[in-house]
């Protein structure tokens, strides 16, 4: 099935690389208008800008303002956003028996990249949506880690995932009757840099050893199925969890 996306104003946070990357391309093929978002990386991404209008915008998502100043500045650019994919994040290492100064600035920097900015892009996005009484569409990107857990040096990471499917949820079951709809995605291990720590401290053969399937994913995998999400066809699975994971892990 060809999904065409003309016309659609696409906010994509973390665009510059790894399954966001993976992403625009995609939403691109489908004739999206896509926001790239990025914090740095700007040279990964200019080949993109232009196409169907598409453009970029750089900012810090540790900062609220900044996070806020990105929602406002698309909005103003192209007059709407239809739909709002919510894909960066980050993932520290940090030890439970780390110093606590540092410690809790890692736990401090992981929630704000990966719950709190999505949590105010979800908010302004859906009063710009009931203002202009149109309809709108959410897509967070999680993790597997949201429901099986994480290593004792990831406690923020799936904790921040964690809740960022509660956010999703809640959106979906509050907000329908106002045609908007929201949906998460979970990926596994996906062959990316974020990834490539664990390889490096674990090697890939622990996570291999996982896997249902015999190739660890790539971020095709997961951009493919995003696309999907933002056509019309998923719009009764409104609250949904789509599991990208190898069969590693079923709820």
């Amino acid at each position: 099935m060809k999904i065409d996306l003309s016309g659609k104003v696409i906010l994509l946070t973390g665009a510059s690389r790894g399954i966001g990357r993976a992403i625009a391309g995609e939403l691109l093929g489908a004739g999206a208008t896509v926001a790239l978002h990025y914090r740095q990386r700007e040279e990964t991404l200019k080949e993109l800008a232009g196409q169907n209008r598409s453009k970029l915008f750089p900012a810090d998502l540790v900062s609220d303002q900044q996070a806020a100043d990105l929602f406002h500045a698309v909005l103003k650019d192209y007059g709407r956003i239809d739909i709002l994919i919510n894909n960066a994040g980050i993932a520290l290492n940090s030890p439970v028996d780390s110093p606590w100064d540092r410690w809790m600035a890692d736990w401090q920097k992981t929630l704000s990249v990966n719950l709190t900015a999505p949590a105010l892009l979800c908010k302004l996005a859906i009063s710009a949506w009931k203002k202009a009484k149109q309809p709108g569409r959410i897509i967070n990107i999680a993790s597997r880690a949201a429901f099986r857990g994480d290593t004792r040096d990831y406690l923020a990471y799936a904790s921040s995932k964690g809740g960022l499917v509660s956010l999703t949820r809640s959106i979906a079951r509050e907000f329908g009757k106002d045609h908007i709809t929201a949906y998460t995605v979970a990926p596994g291990f996906i062959r990316t840099d974020m990834a490539q720590d664990f390889f490096d401290r674990y090697g890939e053969e622990k996570c291999l050893g996982d896997l249902a399937l015999p190739e660890i994913p790539t971020p095709m995998d997961v951009a493919r199925p995003v696309v999907f999400l933002c056509s019309d066809s998923a719009y009764q699975a409104s609250g949904c969890t789509l599991d990208i994971n190898s069969a590693t892990y079923f709820h």
